[in-house]
């Protein structure tokens, strides 16, 4: 195995690829086997690439891939509900 990594980075050399480049042509490769080889079940291929599924999900929207959802932050207060405050 450790031959194989030797002659991929000495191809991405060759090819003037930059580090972050080649990170993204492997994190997008790994996540599209493992989604694939799970049938596009995210927990599973999560366990399977060793991250979290919300990681999993982030990445999957950074590369276009599949359903992955976009960090969105939550509203405090849903609209026409407002939280009381406590008083002292």
């Amino acid at each position: 195995m450790r031959e194989k990594f030797d002659g991929l980075v000495d191809q991405l050399f060759g090819g003037n690829v930059f580090l972050t480049e080649a990170i993204e042509i492997l994190e997008r490769s790994m996540i599209q086997r493992a989604l694939t080889e799970n049938g596009g079940n995210q927990c599973a291929a999560s366990k399977q690439l060793g991250i979290h599924r919300n990681t999993l999900q982030k990445k999957m929207a950074l590369y276009d891939l599949g359903n992955g959802r976009p960090h969105v932050r939550k509203p405090l207060a849903r609209a026409g509900r407002v939280r009381k405050r406590k008083t002292a």
